[in-house]
């Protein structure tokens, strides 16, 4: 099953609990919730309080998306702010191994996200503390980005990756430029879940018609473990 996730990042904050309320109604599985310090990446978002806010008017699944240095002085914050699913960048940590472990010693789901020109080797060797893979489709930092054509086949090799280790237990998620267009493709390179922010929130019918555009267009398409 491939599940949406629209991003908060852009809906409109004055108006938070009704833009998630109304993804939530339309259908999206998840909420992502884009965390940004000016210094990872070159914008300021928002902090646990906003994710606990998220957490107080959806039971659907919170995925927390940690584009911050040292991500493991907030970890427990987000924790204990509700989010279901914490996704470190694997550029952003010293010690990949021990914030997946402090993740998941949390009792979260742990992600691991991979900038457009970080390979998939660098996540080799965590796999076993891996619940969530993130492909990153755009540079992190700015929603309406340009989709990034090579993404797709990245998603293609990932899914070959999760397919060797331990088929069936890792997520594999796509973070930018998703919208109706390029959802198909990525549907069919086997990811699990898919992120979208403008496509959704600034759909000119609606945030619902956003998320029914984007189920709408991968209706039918599913991927296929290796030898089958």
């Amino acid at each position: 099953m491939i599940r949406i996730a629209p991003s908060i990042l852009s809906c409109r904050f004055a108006e938070l609990g009704t833009e998630v309320r109304t993804v939530d109604e339309a259908g999206a599985e998840w909420i992502h919730v884009d965390v940004m310090d000016g210094h990872f990446v070159p914008n300021i978002t928002i902090g646990p309080l906003i994710a606990d806010a998220v957490r107080g008017v959806t039971s659907r699944t919170v995925d927390v998306h940690l584009m911050i240095k040292d991500p493991d002085r907030y970890i427990p914050d987000f924790a204990r702010a509700g989010a279901d699913v914490i996704t470190v960048h694997a550029e952003a940590t010293v010690h990949l191994h021990r914030t997946l472990g402090l993740i998941r010693e949390l009792g979260k789901r742990a992600g691991v996200a991979l900038n457009p020109s970080t390979p998939l080797s660098a996540i080799e060797d965590v796999f076993d503390e891996i619940d969530l893979i993130v492909i990153m489709s755009v540079n992190p930092g700015f929603g309406g980005q340009a989709f990034i054509r090579g993404s797709v086949d990245k998603v293609s090799r990932a899914r070959a990756m999760i397919e060797a280790h331990r088929s069936g237990q890792i997520d594999l998620e796509v973070d930018g430029g998703v919208s109706a267009k390029t959802a198909p493709a990525l549907a069919a390179a086997g990811a699990t879940v898919l992120v979208a922010g403008s496509a959704i929130f600034g759909h000119p019918a609606g945030a619902a018609a956003g998320v029914d555009a984007i189920r709408s267009s991968i209706e039918g398409i599913h991927w296929h473990r290796s030898g089958t």
